[in-house]
């Protein structure tokens, strides 16, 4: 191979590339064919001689014959026609046609390659090719279809070439036209497509050249009539499609005799194919289009068609009309788009020809019952009406009259065009009179489309979907109906065009005003409300023709509505301030503008008013927060109407206003919000008329009226009754007794009625709720002066019992709050000086308490929401009515009570919840305040309440306990002030009336009587049961919790400072002291206010410090004993802050103990700790034990301790011990106490030293004696236990031992290591607890966090770097430490244990780094590591080497020349790791050692470090480079030679790993290429290592791949200009990479040759290098298995190629 290369280069290497375009491998192929193209630039006879000598046999013997035929293509097209070979053309072209001739395929890729082949050689002989295709378009030939299309596509491409020949191309295909199948019918009529475009194309640019003579026009008519006669009418669809689209082009050919004898048949031809989808529907309407064009608007002669005629064809084409502009979900848009326009120019054709008859035609079909003619039509109208309208001029009245006819349509699209044509309409000034108010009224009809409309047919389009398969084109009703058209959609184009019509057309103004205010009244309008009243407020903001006069019109037109109806109306509509279309806002806006229609003292009032009602509604996002939004607003409208009423001050027009209210009932039948609004209104306005006869006939009404089965609308209505007893009460109560008698029954009646009639019972309870809630608004509303003797009536005679038979949630809530409000009507009169108990005060309670239960037959998931509403409603009541006179008894209270305070226990839904907590607080404290005789009674009270919240206090639940200590707090703050000053309300969860109601109440209980009578004493307080209750929530993980858990305490300690103390008693601290204690227990509580952000456990301190203080002896002691709840609480930290609370305690006051209180207190914190699991918690009760125990002998419990801990490792398995090892918690509570911390090291640490695991090799050790081992295991538990509980005082003593004890636990992680290896774990596991509770000992974090990271890795070189990191962290926290530590650790490297060295060696490595400064520590480390270089185990070697380059740079100087020598010997080591050590210290050593150093090794460093450098370990060749890199700063002077004859050596290495799979590597060689490029001393070449192409890391290969081929064409440019004599270094370097062990070094290393060779100058001396490297590109591309090698070996071969010399060469030589 190589010799015939060397002969015949190019060719031999072009056919090589041909044959790579069958590779399996895309990218060879796209090599190949891109190596290709760019020879057949320069050379395309000798890739066509390549390709056709390939190709031989065809493609059974060449996979990708289609790739031939493309390069054959592209090397045509290349040709200069002057060097066009017409010999070669022919046989290219009998071969290109000779393979589709023989094949049965059609239409596969390799077919379309040939073919475009063969239209390549047509551009240049266009006769030779038609020659060839017309040698095979005779007789019964397979491959004619093949030949006709490459026909088309050479009639697409060279349409001037081709149209002279058409004539030739018709007379030989019109023969084989009859002998056509039907199967290939569709390729001859895109033919006749494809040539009649190229004709008419022709003809365009040519208008003069009579190419289109008899003949031609015979051969087109004979071809139009096959087409039209026989093909149009094939079966075969696709065959008639094709036939359609031919015709419709050679429509503009054909003759006008010929066009209109073939009409007939073309247009049904084409109407024919309508029925099927619209891709063929756009076909057809093309082709229409062009007949349409040829046939009425030819300059020849007048129209071809009748407008008679014409109708079928627009009859078609309006069902296209209306599903084109229907765009579904099935349809693709941009087809149906297409379509559309295409139906549209088709209608503006005939609308030019016949404007007339087509308009007449049109409004035919908007009157047909079809949907989708009538569509079809309307959107017509709609298109042509703008560019039409002259000629349509005289036609406007009678558009009116059908487009009215069209206006009660029901069909959504028939709708929807409608309401666009109307716009239209409008914009051309069809619109007048009454008609056009009944097209501005069609408009508001659609703009009132509801949401509910919407929501509805969303549903229905579901269910048609899901139940129903898609058919295209056919024409159901329900189909046309649905479409794409929404209700949503329809309001929306109805609402832009009617906000067009009021603000873009003036024409328009005298017909929207004053018609528009007849749209506000309606009910079917409610839905446009927003927009009319923005149409109005645009009318007369863009007009200013708007006078007086013409408001005089309005009112004195019959047919508008009255000032006083449009008031109603828009006042009611204000209800929503959120909706669509910002209603509210329109509505504001519009009274503003309509202020002239109302009473002038009115107007002034709105424009104060209105303005911030509007400021109001505006922030959105405000309103949505507020969840009580609607009620205010609701108020707002009330108190805006009863003003503006005020303002009026019209009796009459107030009436008249009232009576407008009225009638307008009837508009909201269905709407309970707007309804409930009317009510309110009507209730404000009657509360104006002094008329009672008027008043009792609209109560009436409004009841009558009203949807009382609906709660919004009852209470509406009940709140508007309200209004009017405000100022007709007695009509009122008349009108509620005669309801409630005509609807009563017996209690048997109502039984019967459960079982017979369901539906009468609930309706009898929404009576029922309507009366309640009636007679409570009435009740609250009415003036005080008359409300006692009704309420007297309404109680005393049991009218109240006959409403509260009812059981539907709603209904109940109704009479609860009807109760409530009979209540707080009480309150009412009192303030007002009128008071008065409530008779039958506990009978009502009672029926509140048994409202808010729970039926049994209600399901919990459907009425759980609506219960939770009716119990926090029952609660509020029931506050009320213990709020008022008279007091509850014993036995009401205990049931109120039992009733209530299990809501504690109700879920966590603040939004639902958390309103019937605060009223459940609220209800006790005005039990609290209302309940008792005097001061003891009531602190018994207050406990008795306080212990039944305990259960919640503690719970485990944090929402429980934060409500239970909000009760707390709520209840001492009354108690507080009641024993303060007498004054009291119910704070932040009662109401004003509430509060004061009590406080009247209190007053007179109390007013009399002495303080030593109403105040109770300190010790009925029971503080020291209550301290250790609430002292665990100061600790608690609830910041709400902590902060009130104190405010708690300092209540309790307030309110005992504050009450008289005993006659004979003594407090155990000094009163002085006890307030100093208090007043630093408030200002906590300040800081807690005011900081949420402070450090919990700094509060609870202060806290503890303030009770300890605070506490008397005896409540001290009540307090320790009841300390086992509290250590045991649910909650871990408020566990931990009873216990330090009993450790402050005991350290504080311990001496004021007896020995009994002691004995009791040490039994009460043993319990806990058998209680206590957790084991930190048990570690901290421990601790407080110790703390009582502190002056006792510890020596004894020491000892104990000790032989149960030996006991428990040899017979338990202390790991699994519930709770934790018990004695292990011991050891942490005794390891507090110094001696004893001092003791325990000294002991442990002699274990340590003196009970080795290791004697020697892992074997032995493994024969060590068990019970050694176990006291080993023992001896590292006991000092994790000394490391973690040891406190100050362990960590005092670890300090003073701090070197000894690292030393040991470095040197035990080296042989538990090694023992690790051999699977025994449990060593390790015991000692890196140990090791990690020393750092956490000594405060060493960042060391504890390293052995966390890995500490358990078995790895060799793992545990090891731990090490390594342990030193370096020691290093910097402890510098003192280093030099005993070093010392300890030289003397261990001459131990006989590998692991154990391994451990010294690497700490020691590290410890090197900070030893300046300790001259003879350094000296003495040094000696030791060189010394152990040659140690056998290899970590130690490579560690004692990693230790010496780590020297510091202040002593590395002197050391330099050793540390070198011993880097050269190991860089020949035999383990890879210790090389990989080396070249990395090599690299460390290069940067800071001196000249003089290096110059002895220079050459020797460069020839091993080439060495490295083709490493398989892609570490050790990466460092490889980059250590070369740093060698060349070294080489100057006498050594820049000897080092510059390396670099050229090693250079082409360097440029193919740049290129390397290892971005390491790649990263370390441009690094390298930089540094060397100064000594090569070439311009130029340091800003071809910034380039993009030599930095590109790009993730995808085809791009990386080019960017590194672009880097290596120019580095081999500036390599062949400078150093040109140096090239066939660099090719043998490159030609050994040819077989290295990486394809992509590969690949690159014959880049790199490729692009050598066919740069450098001197060709003749590289000759046998280019026979070689040519020899080898073509032996690899079909023999390398990899793609990347074989693409590049085709891109590297098109390179050579491309040369000048091998070109020319190949050129001259003879075929």
């Amino acid at each position: 191979m190589a010799s015939s290369s060397s002969s015949h280069p190019a060719p031999e290497a072009v056919h090589v590339l041909v044959f790579s375009l069958a590779d399996e491998s895309f990218l060879v192929r796209e090599a190949s064919m891109a190596s290709l193209k760019d020879i057949a630039y320069l050379n395309p006879l000798l890739v066509l001689d390549c390709c056709s000598a390939v190709s031989r046999g065809g493609r059974r013997r060449f996979g990708n014959v289609g790739g031939i035929f493309l390069v054959m293509a592209f090397a045509v097209s290349a040709m200069d026609k002057k060097n066009v070979d017409s010999h070669l053309m022919a046989k290219l072209a009998k071969f290109a046609t000779s393979e589709m001739i023989t094949s049965k395929e059609f239409n596969a890729d390799w077919q379309r390659a040939a073919a475009g082949l063969l239209v390549s050689i047509g551009s240049h002989l266009p006769d030779l090719m038609m020659e060839e295709i017309f040698l095979h378009l005779s007789g019964p030939n397979s491959a004619i279809p093949a030949m006709v299309q490459i026909l088309a596509d050479f009639a697409s491409a060279e349409a001037l070439q081709f149209t002279p020949r058409l004539k030739l191309v018709l007379s030989r295909v019109l023969p084989i036209l009859g002998n056509v199948r039907d199967a290939q019918r569709p390729i001859f009529a895109n033919a006749f497509k494809c040539w009649s475009q190229a004709a008419c194309q022709y003809s365009r640019d040519f208008p003069s050249d009579p190419v289109l003579d008899s003949d031609v026009m015979s051969f087109v008519n004979s071809a139009f009539e096959l087409l039209l006669g026989v093909w149009a009418s094939s079966r075969d669809l696709k065959v008639r499609i094709s036939s359609v689209e031919a015709l419709g082009q050679m429509v503009g050919l054909i003759t006008r005799t010929q066009l209109k004898k073939a009409l007939p048949r073309l247009v049904t031809t084409i109407l024919g194919l309508y029925k099927n989808d619209q891709g063929i529907a756009f076909i057809s309407t093309c082709s229409l289009h062009n007949l349409l064009n040829a046939s009425l608007l030819s300059e020849s002669g007048p129209p071809l068609l009748d407008f008679e005629e014409l109708t079928i064809i627009l009859f078609t084409l309006l069902p296209v009309a209306s599903i084109s502009n229907n765009n579904n979900e099935h349809s693709d848009f941009s087809v149906g788009l297409k379509t559309y326009n295409e139906v549209q120019h088709c209608f503006l054709t005939v609308g030019l020809v016949y404007p007339e008859d087509l308009f007449a035609f049109l409004l035919n079909r908007c009157r047909s019952k079809e949907e989708p003619s009538t569509f079809g039509a309307l959107c017509v109208l709609k298109h042509l009406l703008p560019r039409l309208s002259e000629a349509w001029h005289g036609k406007r009245a009678s558009l009116v009259e059908a487009v009215k006819l069209l206006l009660d349509e029901q069909s959504l699209g028939v709708r929807k065009a409608v309401a666009e044509l109307i716009v239209v309409m409008a914009s051309h000034y069809y619109l007048g009179g009454p008609s056009g108010e009944l097209f501005v009224e069609y408009l508001v009809r659609h703009c009132a489309i509801s949401g509910d409309e919407v929501k509805q047919f969303e549903s229905s389009k579901h269910v048609i979907r899901t139940s129903s398969t898609f058919q295209p084109f056919q024409y159901k009703k329900l189909e046309v109906k649905i479409g794409t058209t929404t209700p949503e959609g329809l309001r929306e184009i109805c609402e832009k065009g009617l906000l067009l019509l009021a603000i873009t057309i003036p024409e328009m103004e005298h017909i929207l005003w004053p018609f528009m205010l007849k749209m506000i009244i309606p009910r079917k309008y409610t839905g446009a409300a927003a927009m009319v009243c923005r149409c109005i407020s645009e009318l007369f903001r863009h007009r200013s023709s708007f006078t007086n006069s013409m408001f005089t019109e309005c009112l004195s037109r019959a047919d508008i509505p009255k000032p006083e109806e449009l008031l109603a109306r828009l006042v009611v509509l204000l209800h929503d301030p959120l909706a669509r279309e910002q209603l509210a806002t329109q509505i504001l806006m519009v009274l503003c503008y309509l202020a002239p229609l109302f009473p002038k003292n009115v107007s002034l009032f709105w424009q104060d008013e209105i303005p911030k009602m509007m400021a109001y509604i505006n922030d959105t996002e405000d309103l949505e927060q507020d969840c009580s939004y609607e009620e205010t607003w609701d108020d707002m409208v009330i108190n805006f109407l009863a003003e503006s009423l005020d303002v009026i001050g019209d009796m009459e027009w107030v009436i008249s206003l009232g009576n407008a209210f009225a009638k307008q009932y009837e508009l909201y039948i269905y709407d309970d919000e707007h309804s409930a609004l009317l009510h309110r209104c009507m209730g404000i306005l009657l509360q104006k008329v002094d008329d009672r006869a008027y008043v009792k006939e609209k109560i009436d009404w409004m009841y009558n009226h009203a949807n009382i089965a609906v709660p919004t609308n009852r209470l509406g209505l009940a709140k508007g009754i309200g209004l009017v007893a405000a100022s007709h009460l007695d009509t009122v109560l008349e009108m509620l007794k005669r309801i409630l008698d005509n609807v009563s029954r017996s209690r048997f009646q109502r039984f019967l009625s459960f079982f017979t009639d369901r539906v009468k019972l609930e309706d009898s309870d929404d009576i029922h709720a309507a009366l309640a809630l009636m007679y409570g608004y009435a009740a609250r509303y009415a003036p005080s002066t008359a409300i006692e003797a009704r309420i007297d009536a309404l109680v005393g005679t049991n009218m109240l019992s006959r409403l509260l038979h009812v059981r539907r949630p709603t209904a109940k809530q109704a009479v609860i709050t009807a109760i409530d409000l009979l209540g707080r009507a009480v309150i009412n009169a009192a303030e007002s000086g009128i008071s008065f108990p409530l008779k039958k005060r506990d009978v009502m309670l009672d029926y509140i308490l048994t409202l808010m239960g729970r039926d049994e037959n209600d399901g919990f998931a459907d009425n759980n929401l609506e219960l939770l509403h009716t119990q926090t409603l029952a609660l509020s009541a029931c506050t009320t009515l213990v709020s008022i006179e008279p007091k509850l008894t014993i036995e009401t209270r205990n049931h109120v009570m039992k009733a209530t305070l299990g809501f504690f226990a109700l879920p966590n839904e603040p939004s639902v919840v958390d309103p019937l907590i605060n009223n459940l607080i609220t209800l006790l404290c005005a039990i609290l305040l209302t309940s008792g005789e005097d001061g003891r009674s009531r602190a018994e009270q207050l406990l008795h309440i306080l212990r039944q919240i305990d259960q919640y206090v503690s719970s485990s639940m944090e929402h429980q306990r934060r409500r239970g200590c909000l009760a707390v707090y709520e209840l001492l703050v009354k108690f507080r002030t009641l024993c303060s000053s007498g004054h009291y309300g119910l704070g932040t969860y009662g109401s004003s009336i509430h509060n004061m109601q009590i406080e009247r109440t209190l007053q007179r209980n109390f007013s009399n009587l002495p303080a030593a009578f109403v105040l109770p004493s300190r010790e009925s307080l029971s503080l020291g049961e209550r301290v250790i209750v609430y002292l665990p929530r100061c600790a608690d993980i609830g910041s709400e919790i902590r902060k009130v858990s104190a405010q708690i305490l300092d209540l309790f300690f307030s309110i005992s400072l504050s009450l008289p103390r005993p006659v004979g008693s003594t407090l155990g601290v000094d009163v002085e002291t006890s307030y100093s204690a208090l007043c630093s227990l408030e200002d906590v509580i300040a800081i807690l206010r005011s900081d949420a952000s402070i450090d919990p456990s700094e509060v609870f301190n202060r806290v503890v410090s303030s009770v300890c203080i605070l506490l008397t002896k005896d409540e001290l002691v009540v307090t320790l004993h009841g300390c086992t709840i509290a250590i045991c609480d649910k909650i871990k930290q408020s566990a931990e802050g009873a216990i330090q609370a009993v450790v402050e305690f005991i350290t504080r006051r311990g001496k004021e103990l007896n020995g009994s209180d002691v004995s009791r207190a040490t039994q009460c914190l043993l319990s806990a700790t058998s209680f206590v699991t957790e084991k930190h918690l048990r570690q901290e009760v421990l601790g407080a034990i110790c703390c009582l125990a502190e002056n006792t002998s510890s020596k004894v419990v020491f000892n104990d301790v000790l032989a149960v801990a030996g006991r428990d490792i040899v017979t338990k398995d202390i790991s699994r011990l519930r709770g934790g090892w018990p004695m292990q918690d011991a050891f942490y509570a005794f390891s507090q106490h110094g001696v004893l911390s001092v003791l325990f090291l000294e002991h442990v640490v002699s274990v340590l030293n003196e009970s080795p695991v290791f004697k020697g090799n892992t074997e032995k050790a493994e024969n060590t004696n068990l019970a050694e081992e176990d006291i080993l295991q023992a001896a590292i538990l006991a000092l994790t236990a000394l490391f973690r509980g040891g406190g100050k005082t362990g960590k005092k003593a670890v300090e003073q031992s701090y070197a000894t004890v690292l030393s040991a636990l470095t040197l035990q992680l080296g042989s538990f290591h090694g023992l690790a290896g051999s699977s025994r774990q449990e060593p390790l596991w015991t000692l890196l607890p140990a090791f990690q509770s020393f750092c956490e000992c000594v405060g060493d974090i960042e060391m504890g966090k390293i052995l966390a990271r890995g500490g358990e890795q078995n790895e060799n070189e793992k545990w090891i770097n731990i090490i390594g990191e342990l030193a370096s962290c020691i290093s910097i926290k402890r510098p003192k430490e280093v030099q005993p530590i070093c010392m300890i650790l030289c003397k261990a490297l001459n131990r006989h244990e590998n692991f154990q060295r391994e451990a010294a060696a690497a700490a020691l490595s590290e410890f090197i780094r900070y030893s300046d400064g300790i001259g003879s520590l350094l000296e003495e480390m040094v000696e030791a590591m060189c010394l152990h270089v040659i140690d056998e185990s290899p970590t130690v070697r490579r560690l004692c080497l990693r230790g010496l380059v780590q020297i510091p740079s202040i002593y590395m100087l002197q050391y330099t020349a050793q540390v070198l020598g011993v880097i050269v010997a190991l860089l020949e080591d035999p383990i890879e790791s210790v090389q990989l050590a080396a070249v990395q210290c090599l690299l460390i050593v290069l940067g800071s050692s001196p000249n003089d150093a290096v110059d002895l090794v220079l050459l020797t460093l460069s020839i091993r470090l080439r060495t490295l450098q083709i490493c398989m370990n892609v570490k050790i060749r990466a460092n490889a480079f980059a250590s070369f890199g740093a060698l060349s700063s070294y080489a100057i002077g006498v050594q820049r030679e000897v080092f510059l004859e390396q670099v050229h050596a090693t250079l082409p290495r360097l440029i193919l790993h740049v290129h390397d799979d290892d971005s390491s590597v790649r990263q370390a060689c441009r690094n390298t290429l930089r540094q060397i490029a100064p000594l090569m001393d070439v311009d130029g070449m340091s800003a071809l290592f910034n380039t993009q192409s030599f930095n590109s890391d790009h993730r995808l290969l085809i791009v990386y791949r080019s960017d590194y081929e672009n880097f290596v064409r120019d580095i081999t440019r500036q390599l062949c200009q400078n150093f040109g004599i140096r090239a066939d270094t660099y090719l043998a370097s490159a030609i050994q990479a040819f077989d290295a062990p990486w394809p992509l070094i590969q690949a690159n290393a014959t880049y790199f040759s490729s692009s050598m060779l066919s740069l450098i100058d001197d060709q003749r001396s590289l000759a046998p290098y280019f026979a070689q490297v040519f020899g080898m590109l073509v032996s690899k591309m079909s023999q390398s298995p990899d793609a990347v090698v074989r693409a590049t070996c085709s891109s590297s071969l098109g390179l050579l190629l491309n040369t000048t010399n091998s070109l020319l060469c190949t050129v001259s030589q003879p075929n």
